[in-house]
């Protein structure tokens, strides 16, 4: 039951001391803020580095070759070598953690103007792509579709485009589909339009790529079977690691490559660095708890000497109340409660000025043009994070009260009394 007399004491109470509560419960508003806007911070630091690899298949590895190290099967160290076509039946055999494999070819721009639609021209290179590829840099779809098995079987001279080079080679809002563009000398079909959704380059962006099913660009730039970049994914639960390792010894078996050889095949993998920048994320939120929690540590210790000040000059009135019967609950009660709502009212200040503060300087980043290169994005802090700040400020309001309540508990009604 609510007792009105019980909370407008605690509230004459604080209004005593309201100069010393002031200073003092400063340190817990300061501690909240500070945690507020770190978090913000933080979380703003991290959606915008994993807003630079959205779209992007986090569990997946890629391959390209290099210079042999190793001599072996009468081949000299040095030799340089290809990937084959008949590495991707192999790979496909033998890997059973595999979910996607996509391999690539790249084209180089072909002097300026490489790419020409009537009267407009731009610089773009070429990319031999085949269909799977779009499930390891997602694309969004702006007109018609992707590179599909039908394009790669048939050999079909069509061709997906970037959104740069739409906007470069047509008027906006003009449909593109079935109309003919000439690149590096050779004439394809637009069949799609896309945007890449991630900030992790692969040649190039391939909003600046005209990109052409995998065997057509082989026969149109006469690579015979060669592949010069390979994309593999792991299924789902499973460890790109090992399925790096696994691609690794077979392209090795396939191609003469010695075992050891820990150079000629490159790879680099995608999980990997994603896992670095989560621990790393999350080494800085456990910091900044650390460091929010110990400002506010800080806050109520101080609230926790003025509420011992407070016991003192009230000594006799605490011992008035316990020679007329008062329970030790009652006196540990308000002793608690006084400490409570001085921490929580600087507390709850703070963090209503940390997330308006997170909110206006959302709103400025949120209406920047998209082209200024901000990397923090959504600077704000989850619900279960402000309740979670909440908890520990009810926490420390209970802490800072626990000693001064001790001591009012040891004063003894006949000493209190006997005081001038």
């Amino acid at each position: 039951m609510f007792d009105l007399d019980k909370w407008q004491e605690i509230w004459q109470t604080i209004a005593r001391n309201k100069v010393r509560s002031i200073f003092t419960a400063f340190g817990v508003f300061w501690g909240i803020l500070m945690l507020t806007i770190l978090l913000g911070a933080g979380n703003g630091l991290e959606n915008g580095m994993m807003g630079n690899i959205k779209g992007f298949a986090t569990n997946s590895c890629f391959f390209y070759t290099e210079a042999t190290t190793v001599p072996y099967h009468g081949f000299k160290k040095g030799r340089n070598w290809n990937m084959h076509n008949s590495d991707i039946k192999v790979i496909l055999g033998n890997c059973k953690d595999i979910k996607y494999l996509a391999p690539m070819l790249f084209g180089g721009g072909g002097g300026e103007n490489n790419t020409v639609r009537g009267d407009k021209a731009g610089t773009f290179r070429v990319r031999g792509c085949y269909p799977d590829y779009a499930k390891v840099e997602e694309q969004e779809i702006i007109w018609g579709r992707y590179i599909n098995d039908v394009d790669v079987n048939e050999v079909r001279k069509v061709c997906f485009i970037g959104k740069n080079v739409y906007e470069k080679l047509y008027q906006k809002g003009e449909n593109p589909l079935g109309q003919v563009i000439r690149s590096n000398g050779i004439y394809y079909t637009v069949i799609g339009v896309g945007a890449g959704m991630s900030q992790v380059q692969i040649g190039g962006r391939s909003d600046d790529m005209v990109i052409l099913p995998f065997s057509t660009m082989q026969r149109a730039y006469n690579q015979g079977d060669i592949i010069h970049f390979m994309a593999a994914t792991a299924k789902d639960g499973h460890d790109a690691k090992l399925l790096e390792a696994e691609i690794k010894n077979i392209l090795k078996t396939q191609n003469n490559i010695a075992p050891e050889d820990e150079r000629a095949v490159g790879s680099f993998n995608i999980g990997e660095q994603f896992k670095m920048f989560s621990n790393l994320f999350l080494g800085i939120k456990i910091l900044i708890w650390i460091v929010g929690i110990g400002t506010l540590l800080a806050g109520a210790i101080g609230v926790s000497n003025i509420m011992l000040v407070s016991v003192r000059e009230r000594t006799k009135e605490i011992g008035i109340r316990r020679a007329l019967g008062a329970k030790p609950f009652d006196i540990i009660s308000q002793i608690m409660n006084e400490s409570l709502v001085l921490t929580s009212i600087a507390g709850f200040m703070g963090l209503s000025l940390g997330v308006g503060i997170l909110s206006i300087a959302d709103n400025i980043i949120n209406n920047m043009p998209d082209d200024s290169n901000i990397f923090i994005k959504n600077i704000i802090i989850n619900f279960d994070v402000a309740l979670s700040a909440s908890f520990i400020l009810i926490v420390m309001g209970l802490l800072a009260g626990m000693l001064p309540a001790q001591r009012a508990m040891k004063i003894k009604a006949i000493e209190a009394l006997s005081e001038e």
